[in-house]
């Protein structure tokens, strides 16, 4: 995480990827870099120090998701996109607003143990060429010997030694060896819930493997093959998850950020007269409490949402940021109005960007 970065700087980041939008720009980065700093402060007032959630209102295709995307990416920070209108209230068929959460948890956990691997790819990289020299120079004793065989075991480090070697230059990447691979195969289970599956709260393959024992396989491949599946079998187990679980849990609630797409969508143009709607009114008051802060329920435990900062983001042509409740509306208190893409702004964008199109082809 680039912690040093001043939201000068961190504009200067973005202008690589997004072309115009200055306005949008700096707000955000005023935001990142005040996550930053709250970071670094000590004592009580830290708990107290909230984020200020984002409104980004503009046509689409503007650069409104690209500016949370890229936002994200430069903190290193779990980011999650979701639609508003993908929701429904709270007791309907439908996902409900805490999924995005949960998701936003489960993408922080696989980010915490990406990092975790890779950080043990040295020494999970020699656990695995151990192993396969196990298979390719098993160790052989004589039966009616009570001790090791002195003159054998020299022979069978020399040996060992000189195939190291070889697996080293690459020589035996295409002899053939067995190694067991597990099968991954556990019970298929329909549940019937009106809540959906994810509102379980319980991820049933998980729970299937600890029950039975994990099935293994007898597969033939070369040596090559079988050094990359090898090295990331002894990376996995190296990791600890549970310290995994507890880095990830953190890194959610206090740098996650949720983009909340099409809020426009649920928005009240009728003004409230027809009532509450499932996919509506309803939806924006679940949305609220998470909004606010809130402690929602994850398979890794509870999660608090108090920190974690919110990037809405809609076209509002038929409807304005007023349409929404003014409870919510209170909880965006920064509203920016992206700029439309003029001719140049679309030549620009061919050309310019450090992704652009015409870079690509």
């Amino acid at each position: 995480m680039k912690q040093h970065l001043t939201p000068k700087q961190i504009v200067s980041e973005l202008d690589k990827y997004i072309i115009g939008q200055d306005k949008a720009k700096k707000m955000v980065a005023v935001a990142l870099r005040n996550r930053w700093r709250r970071q670094a402060v000590e004592g009580e007032i830290k708990h107290e120090i909230v984020p200020n959630n984002i409104i980004l209102i503009g046509p689409t295709g503007v650069g409104k998701t690209e500016i949370a995307r890229r936002l994200a990416n430069l903190a290193s920070a779990p980011f999650v996109e979701v639609e508003a209108s993908k929701f429904t209230e709270g007791g309907y068929v439908g996902r409900d607003v805490g999924s995005m959460i949960r998701d936003l948890v489960e993408l922080s956990v696989q980010m915490v143990k990406r990092e975790k691997t890779e950080a043990f790819q040295g020494k999970a990289e020699k656990l695995a060429e151990e192993r396969i020299l196990d298979l390719l120079l098993p160790r052989q004793r004589k039966r009616s010997a009570p001790e090791p065989d002195e003159e054998l075991e020299e022979k069978y480090r020399r040996t060992r030694e000189k195939l190291r070697q070889q697996l080293e230059q690459g020589l035996l990447d295409t002899r053939t060896i067995e190694i067991d691979t597990p099968t991954n195969r556990f019970p298929v289970i329909e549940v019937f819930s009106p809540q959906g599956m994810e509102e379980l709260g319980v991820n049933f393959q998980e729970m299937f493997s600890g029950l039975m024992p994990q099935q293994k396989k007898r597969r033939k491949l070369t040596v090559a093959e079988a050094r990359r599946h090898l090295v990331q079998e002894e990376a996995t187990k190296l990791v600890d998850m549970d310290e995994v679980i507890g880095e990830a849990l953190e890194r959610a609630q206090n740098s996650g950020i949720v983009f909340v797409d099409e809020i426009d969508k649920i928005a009240d143009r009728d003004g409230g007269g027809s009532g509450p709607d499932v996919s509506r009114e309803g939806v924006q008051r679940d949305i609220l409490p998470i909004v606010e802060g809130s402690n929602v329920t994850t398979k890794y435990g509870m999660v608090s949402t108090v920190h974690m900062l919110f990037i809405a983001a809609g076209a509002f042509h038929s409807a304005k940021p007023s349409d929404l409740i003014p409870e919510l509306q209170g909880r965006f208190p920064i509203r920016v109005e992206l700029d439309s893409l003029s001719g140049e702004d679309l030549a620009r964008i061919l050309t310019e960007p450090k992704n652009a199109l015409l870079k690509q082809y």
